[in-house]
């Protein structure tokens, strides 16, 4: 199981990729992939309004760890 240590934002502020804890560097698309096989730990998909699949924090209480405040890559 993989986990996210890092993101990159686009102009708009949307996470289009995401760094896993191999180093490896996967597009949004890709994520959701794995994280529906359940291959990346501590997220869930969300769907936004326009019914594109992306990924969320599993709540936890700690704003620290949330994708959108993890390190930029």
């Amino acid at each position: 199981m993989f986990k996210i240590i890092g993101v990159k934002h686009d102009s708009n502020g949307e996470i289009i990729s995401y760094k896993l804890d191999n180093n490896k560097i996967i597009d949004k698309k890709e994520a959701v992939k794995f994280a529906e096989e359940g291959k990346i730990d501590g997220v869930i998909i969300g769907v936004s309004k326009n019914g594109e699949k992306f990924l969320k924090n599993m709540p936890d209480g700690n704003k620290f760890n949330n994708l959108d405040n993890m390190q930029e890559i």
